[in-house]
């Protein structure tokens, strides 16, 4: 049980406007600490706040207290305890966990027990982002056409939130139509400093924190907030008041000096230090800026870094907080008073960074330099976020992608298949030509990016001067604009440049996490035609921060991360083996050759007219009404009670297997015997691979699950939006068209079963092997279930009948989604792999496990 707090002696006040304002004086309580860096300071403060020596024990605080730079993981782990402040959730991954707490209400009233003590104690706030899709786009009504399909497609989904928005306490949902969960946290949700009342009349001060059910919650890290993804359970135990287990990490610093030319973008800088990480390996590891140059970026800047963090692999990326992170909290309309109090907090605390200031430069782990004015305009592709390439290179990279062999920088082009080529007609009676490199989605979105007004209004600029000079999109290529809130549209439209961007088809489509979750809607029926008759590899390019195979669409093989001008100028040329230095765009009306550096926008243009437009009023209009939602939303009639009536004909909301036949006691921890290989998979296996997010195959076991039901292909929706169904789920389990299994030819979906050598569909092979009452095993490569933090990539394998995987490595959050849903994650030894043993994944497999007092770490699992 809990107990009293046994640092209670290091509480302090002051008192301001009447108000008492109590806070923990970290630095009495240690001489080291201002040694510590800021983001090891955020853990110790929660720690010593919580410590209850139940939840949180002494030695959590001693353990933080006791950081240093020699500390290295794998050889020293130093395991501590954090309860975050508060947790965020999208709706792909939100639903799923109201799902659960709903489920798990009926399974506590089966038990006898009060149901309604199944509610979020730590404070929780859904934002409905990922559900809308561009089936409409390059019209003027794009976006209202849109929103309504969303709705039609979804409304048994929303329904469901807004009845558990009434039925538990302490959840926040934001409608659809509001924004990208990321951004909407950055620009409103964020407290940075919480304020909570207390018993006596006063008021507790602490650092804002949080977790989230999306790898890229990360992002909040550019405001100052330590924060981070986790997967759908760790986050449910957090909304029940359970501390999370964590190793102390290595931090890593990461100095940042000079300034960047005029003419690269944010993006630019963040590709750059996404590669130079990933080579770094950071893995585990907290990053935490600091130098001069972090005060030449803007708090948008600073959230574009942060947004990329789990592509170089760091657990968080950390800002520490500054006088500029002050300013931008007055920018987006948080009160004077607010900031006043956390200024004065932050002091007290030694939390408020100031950047120029060496003397307040902590002590990390390790620490490396980037000159910002060494970073060149870049993307990032074919395949993987991380593989930058700068633009002046293009033409050459993308060349020997086509010939080298298959793998993340190659697609296999025969020679005599490089020239390839195909010809369609479009709606204008012309006829256009396909080839490999040619652009056919060009999407501006994700919060990576539209949270940041410097990339946006360039873009806005960048379409204005093309305009300008007679430039055009060609009307095949499917262009969107999907900003992460509607403080984006209200600036663009006060700067002017909405009409230049929608004379070159960048019309806004949607609020929400659209192209870059997977959402970017269909293709024309010819484009698909002309790209699958000739084996083209076409190219999307978007702003986003995920480009996996098969991710953005099953059309587009080459897919480049790139800022939103560079999204415009690569939609412009139509390829993107284009030269930007040597070949132009086009030609303007007098006939003259009109290329990039002619129409591209300096920094100080861009800045003059974000601090002309960017402006508080805009950020209090908006948010203002952002928890009503659309008239839609606000018709949805839900019931008032507290248990959900679920309905067995529904293909989107099931009462989900895991707590039926829950008992109050733990079963006993059994062996694995006899198991067979339900798939065989080499490195960089991602939760995309495992439980993708976008759309349903016509001739996919969950295709058939939904067809029996008499729902049409039309209706199909996404996985993603389906994730409240088990029975969908785990028939999309493994579903990616890009999934390369080595016990079958073929790349795709499909495995051998084993005993019969008959080759299925994944999901049938596990049922046949269900119906033996085989258990099973996964045998993969490194970095296995990197990408999102998608708790169904856990829970699938689990319903498939998977008992254990075996790895050479696993990301962080998807490793501690196994271990959540009792699927064990073994890992070869350092130098050891399946190739290294011979495995060929046919074999029989036992793995002895004790009956309880099994720990992470040793060699053999069975001496615990």
């Amino acid at each position: 049980m809990s107990g009293a707090n046994p640092f209670a002696q290091f509480e302090k006040t002051f008192s301001q406007a009447g108000t008492t304002y109590k806070y923990f004086d970290l630095a009495s309580i240690d001489s080291k600490y201002d040694q510590l860096p800021y983001s090891i300071r955020v853990l110790l403060e929660s720690a010593v706040r919580n410590c209850d020596n139940f939840h949180i024990l002494e030695k959590d605080v001693q353990s933080i207290l006791g950081w240093s730079p020699a500390l290295k993981q794998g050889s020293n782990d130093v395991e501590v305890s954090f309860k975050p402040a508060r947790v965020i959730l999208q709706d792909f991954t939100g639903v799923p966990a109201v799902v659960d707490f709903a489920a798990m209400r009926d399974a506590v009233l089966d038990l006898g027990g009060d149901p309604e003590k199944i509610n979020p104690i730590c404070p929780a706030d859904l934002v409905i982002d990922h559900s809308v899709q561009v089936d409409f786009a390059r019209i003027p009504d794009a976006l209202t056409k849109n929103q309504t399909l969303e709705f039609e497609r979804n409304k048994e989904r929303f329904t469901f939130l807004k009845w558990g928005a009434k039925a538990f306490n302490n959840m926040l949902i934001v409608p659809p139509g509001s924004g990208i969960v990321h951004q909407v946290n950055l620009e409103y949700l964020a407290r940075v400093v919480f304020e909570n009342d207390t018993t006596d009349g006063s008021k507790i001060l602490y650092p804002d924190s949080v977790v989230g059910t999306d790898s890229h919650t990360t992002m909040i890290n550019g405001l100052g907030v330590l924060g981070w993804g986790v997967g759908g359970i760790e986050a449910e135990a957090v909304m029940l008041g359970q501390s999370i287990s964590m190793l102390l990490p290595e931090v890593i610093g990461y100095k940042l000096e000079g300034k960047l030319s005029p003419l690269v973008t944010s993006t630019d800088l963040v590709l750059t230090i996404t590669k130079h990480l990933r080579q770094l390996g950071v893995v585990g590891k907290f990053v935490e800026f600091y130098g001069p140059g972090v005060a030449e970026l803007s708090i948008a800047d600073r959230a574009t870094i942060s947004n990329m963090c789990p592509e170089y692999g760091a657990t968080v990326g950390y800002f520490p907080i500054d006088e500029n992170t002050l300013g931008y909290m007055k920018q987006t309309n948080r009160s004077e008073k607010k900031i006043d109090i956390i200024r004065q907090y932050l002091k007290a605390t030694q939390q408020l960074r100031n950047y120029a200031d060496e003397a307040q430069d902590p002590k990390f782990t390790q620490s490396i330099t980037l000159d910002l004015a060494t970073v060149v305009t870049s993307v990032s592709g074919p395949k993987r976020p991380h593989d930058r390439v700068s633009v002046s290179d293009m033409p050459e990279d993308f060349k020997s992608c086509l010939s080298s062999p298959v793998g993340f920088k190659g697609f296999a082009i025969t020679p005599e298949a490089q020239s390839a080529s195909g010809e369609f007609q479009w709606d204008d009676g012309k006829t256009y030509k396909l080839q490999h490199g040619s652009v056919v989605i060009a999407a501006i979105t994700s919060c990576t990016n539209t949270s940041n007004p410097s990339v946006m209004l360039g873009a806005g600029l960048l379409a204005k001067k093309a305009v300008e000079k007679g430039l055009n999109i060609l009307p095949y290529i499917k262009t969107s604009l999907s900003p992460g809130s509607g403080v984006v549209t209200y600036y663009l439209k006060e700067s002017g440049v909405i009409p230049y961007l929608e004379k070159l088809g960048f019309d806004i489509v949607g609020y929400g996490c659209m192209t870059c979750i997977g959402n970017s809607g269909p293709l024309e029926e010819n484009v698909v035609n002309t790209i699958e008759k000739n084996g083209l590899v076409c190219a999307g390019v978007l702003s986003g921060n995920r480009n996996f195979e098969g991710r953005i669409h099953p059309n587009t093989r080459a897919n480049y991360l790139a800022s939103p001008l560079l999204v415009i100028a690569y939609a412009i040329a139509g390829r993107v083996d284009i030269d930007f230095e040597k070949e132009p765009l086009g030609v303007d009306a007098d006939g003259k050759n009109v290329f990039l550096q002619d129409i591209w926008p300096t920094r100080s243009e861009i800045q003059e007219v974000e601090n002309k437009h960017v402006i508080p009023a805009m950020f209090q209009e908006v948010y203002s009404k952002i928890e009503l939602g659309s008239q839609d939303w606000q018709t949805l009639q839900v019931s008032e009670g507290k248990l959900f009536s679920w309905s067995a004909d529904s293909t989107y909301i099931k009462r989900p297997p895991f707590f039926e036949g829950m008992t109050r006691d733990l079963p006993k921890l059994q062996s694995i015997e006899k198991a067979r290989c339900l798939l065989f998979l080499g490195d960089s296996v991602t939760t995309d691979h495992i439980s993708p997010a976008g759309s349903i195959a016509r001739t996919s076991p969950a295709a058939r699950f939904l067809s029996e039901r008499n729902i049409t292909p039309r209706d199909f929706n996404s996985y993603g939006s389906r994730r409240g169904n088990d029975a969908i789920m785990s028939r999309g389990t493994f579903a990616n068209i890009r999934l390369v299994n080595k016990l079958v030819t073929k790349t795709g979906p499909r495995t051998v079963h084993i005993p019969s050598q008959e080759e299925l569909d994944i999901f049938d092979a596990a049922e046949r092997y269900r119906e033996e009452g085989t258990p099973l095993v996964l045998v993969v490569g490194k970095d296995y279930g990197s990408g999102s933090s998608r708790d169904w990539a856990a829970k699938g394998p689990f319903l498939l009948g998977v008992k254990a995987v075996i790895a050479e490595s696993y990301e962080r959050i998807h490793r501690s989604n196994l271990v959540g849903m009792g699927i064990i994650p073994l890992q070869f030894l350092p130098g050891q792999s399946a190739e290294t043993l011979n495995l060929t994944g046919r074999e029989v497999y036992n793995i002895a496990l004790p009956e309880s007092g099994l720990k992470p770490g040793p060699e053999d699992p069975g001496r615990g």
